[in-house]
């Protein structure tokens, strides 16, 4: 695995997404998919082959790690957490986001002088 972060970025809106759902708490697969609608208040929505094949990138990437709970029928389910670098790889796209927004606001505000 690679610790540069800055070789991860820019991400892609999925794995942007995802990363943004595993912030809070572990999820498994169908709660990913719930927690991005929720969050991009339903204008983004991942399939399951978009979402599994964007998990398994970051498994290998090492930005998550997957858990298995114990017991009940939580126990068949995959869990899935951010690791330390996923977190700052995180923290970094969504710092570069905000310095997009804010100079995109700045041009719009500020009118061209002819």
């Amino acid at each position: 695995m690679d610790d540069n972060i800055l070789n991860f970025l820019p991400l892609n809106p999925a794995t942007l997404h995802i990363l943004l759902a595993l912030a809070g708490e572990d999820m498994h697969g169908y709660g990913i998919m719930q927690e991005v609608e929720r969050q991009s208040i339903g204008h983004y929505k991942l399939g399951p082959g978009t979402l599994y094949d964007n998990l398994q990138k970051l498994l290998d990437q090492g930005l998550i790690v997957e858990r298995s709970r114990t017991g009940g029928t939580e126990s068949r389910r995959r869990y899935y957490r951010l690791t330390a670098i996923g977190r700052k790889v995180l923290a970094a796209d969504l710092d570069r986001l905000e310095t997009l927004v804010r100079e995109s606001r700045l041009k719009v505000r500020t009118p061209r002088r002819a």
